[in-house]
C-alpha cells in the first residue's frame, strides 16, 4: 500500500500478510508506523492497495471492521468520548449494529470480567491514565474483534500499570499487532516489520528484526551526526 500526506510519501509499498497470532511493527518515531497502525484499523485510507482483516475490507466496510480490528492508542484521552465508562463501552457496541438489551449484558459481563462492575456508572475524568487505558481496552474486547491494534499503548504508564495491561492482552485470543520502538517488547512476538522512513526496511522472524533493528539504532545513537537522528 501507498500513502501521500501534504505531499509527502508516508507509506510506500508496505505489504504484509500473516496469519501469525502475534505481530510486531518496529521503527524509529517518525517512521509511519502509527500512520500505518491508522491505515490497517480503517481509520485513514491508503491512496493505493487493500487493507483486509478477516476479510473485511477495513476501509470500505466500516461495521465490518468493528468486529474485525480495533486499536488501542498510546493516549487515551484521544480514544474516549464518553463522560461515563459504561457509555465508553456501550457505544462501539451500539455502532455494531446491536440492541440495547444485548448492549446492556455485554458492558455488564465485560466490567465483571475484569472485576469492575462497580465503574459502571464512573467518571473517566477521575480515573488514572493507566485506569483510562484499561477502560479503552474492555471497551475494544467487548466488540470481540479478531485483531487488536497496540499503538505504544504502554507509554506513560508506570510498570505496574504495564504488567496488568500485559497479562490482560496475553489472555486475549485476538491477534495482536503492536506497534513500537521498543524491541524488548516484542520479546516473544512470531513475525515483525521494521519499517524505516515510510517503507518496509526488514521483515521476517521477530527475534531475528528486533536483533537487526536494535544493532542499527544503537549504531545510530552512537554516531555524532545528530541530523542522522531525526525519524
Amino acid at each position: 500500500m501507498d500513502l501521500q500526506i501534504d505531499g509527502r510519501n508516508i507509506l510506500k509499498a508496505v505489504a504484509l500478510q500473516s496469519d501469525a497470532r502475534r505481530i510486531a511493527v518496529l521503527g524509529r518515531n517518525g517512521s509511519g508506523k502509527t500512520t500505518l497502525a491508522r491505515v490497517m484499523a480503517g481509520l485513514q485510507r491508503p491512496d493505493s492497495g487493500t487493507v483486509r482483516i478477516a476479510g473485511v475490507d477495513v476501509a470500505r466496510d466500516r461495521r465490518g471492521a468493528l468486529t474485525a480490528v480495533g486499536i488501542l492508542f498510546q493516549n487515551p484521552d484521544h480514544q474516549i468520548i464518553f463522560p461515563t465508562v459504561g457509555e465508553e463501552l456501550a457505544f462501539g457496541l451500539g455502532q455494531m449494529g446491536l440492541a440495547k438489551p444485548q448492549i446492556a449484558v455485554r458492558v455488564a459481563e465485560t466490567l465483571a470480567q475484569f472485576g469492575k462492575s462497580h465503574w459502571q456508572e464512573a467518571a473517566i475524568h477521575r480515573l488514572s491514565q493507566g485506569q483510562r487505558q484499561l477502560v479503552c481496552l474492555m471497551a475494544i474486547l467487548a466488540m470481540g474483534p479478531k485483531v487488536i491494534i497496540l499503538d505504544e499503548p504502554y507509554a506513560g504508564l508506570d510498570i505496574p500499570t504495564a504488567m496488568h495491561l500485559t497479562r490482560v492482552l496475553d489472555r486475549t485470543e485476538a491477534t495482536l499487532v503492536h506497534i513500537t520502538h521498543d524491541p524488548r517488547m516484542i520479546e516473544g512476538y512470531d513475525h515483525a516489520l521494521w519499517i524505516e522512513r515510510g517503507a518496509v526496511q526488514m521483515r521476517g522472524a521477530a527475534d531475528e528484526v528486533a536483533r537487526a533493528f536494535e544493532v542499527a539504532m544503537t549504531d545510530l545513537g552512537g554516531r555524532d551526526d545528530l541530523a542522522d537522528l531525526s525519524g
